[in-house]
């Protein structure tokens, strides 16, 4: 059989993560409209009947602002290195740039074998795609494009064909049952952090970290769920609870109801908030929130 690691790259907002979970068919990873909705790399496996397709989900590509996003990028960096393929993202309905051509002749020029999946398909004219093709052809890069609509499930099949025909052969490298490398608990937190996202405007999602205290399953099968809101500054405080605590009492409840989806069964959970002063650039604190080096 085919099996093997692909890294997902691209830049932030290009669709990486909602395309891992419709190929995947479960969601792994969170999505948001917002930059930076990746920080970790998450992995998503696809079980085929002759290929298992181990995706690795990598920070969206941007520019370094803090040690944290610095870190973020690293993983990127560091992912598409130690794999068998990569899959490059590129979100197709916001046409062709010169720095998108450079990114793609970047990671194409690693010398591991690379396929470009041209999302959004569904929300653009059709007839930018053969010009957006030929426009990446002129320009020299080689990589087989594929336009794809994750959310309509336009060419996914030829797109898995396509990246499944790119592994080596070998054992499969996680059961079948298996479907990411990462624990409930993982998930409990980024489901909080996703809805967060959801939910605020503007820098104050992106200074938020979530740490789990509590996640115990009761005799009668629900599960008790305690978290810390961490976030930078003590306004940015006031807003995520908002007047008489009805901001937090209307994200938390959002978030709850995906964990009792994702954890099928009852979930009591309780959420209080506490300031950090800008943790993002403390790597005493990032190391305490998840976010470190060794985790690479």
């Amino acid at each position: 059989m085919k099996s093997g690691t692909v890294a997902v790259i691209g830049k932030a907002n290009a669709g990486k993560s909602t395309l891992i979970n419709v190929l995947v068919g479960e969601k792994v990873a969170i999505v948001s409209p917002k930059p930076q909705t990746t920080r970790d790399r998450i992995l998503g496996v696809l079980n085929g009947e002759d290929f298992q397709i181990v995706f690795a989900d990598t920070p969206g590509i941007y520019r370094r602002k803090s040690a944290l996003s610095g870190l973020m990028m690293k993983r990127t960096e560091e992912t598409s290195k130690d794999v068998d393929a990569i899959l490059f993202v590129h979100d197709g309905h916001a046409g062709i740039k010169e720095d998108d051509i450079a990114l793609m002749k970047k990671y194409a020029g690693l010398g591991v074998p690379m396929l470009i999946a041209y999302t959004k398909i569904d929300i653009m004219p059709k007839e930018n795609i053969p010009a957006d093709v030929k426009t990446l052809f002129e320009a020299g890069v080689t990589a087989d494009v594929y336009p794809v609509s994750a959310r309509k499930g336009q060419n996914l099949k030829k797109l898995v064909a396509a990246v499944a025909g790119l592994l080596p052969e070998g054992d499969a490298l996680f059961p079948e049952d298996i479907v990411s490398d990462r624990s409930e608990k993982f998930m409990i937190a980024e489901l909080m952090r996703e809805k967060i996202l959801l939910k605020y405007e503007k820098e104050i999602p992106h200074g938020v970290a979530i740490v789990v205290n509590t996640f115990e399953k009761h005799e009668n099968g629900a599960y008790q769920i305690d978290l810390d809101i961490v976030c930078e500054k003590k306004n940015h405080k006031a807003i995520l609870i908002g007047k008489q605590g009805q901001a937090l009492k209307e994200t938390a409840s959002f978030a709850r109801k995906d964990m009792e989806k994702f954890l099928g069964a009852k979930v009591f959970l309780t959420v209080y908030v506490k300031v950090r002063e800008d943790w993002r650039d403390k790597a005493a604190l990032m190391k305490e929130f998840g976010y470190s080096e060794r985790d690479l």
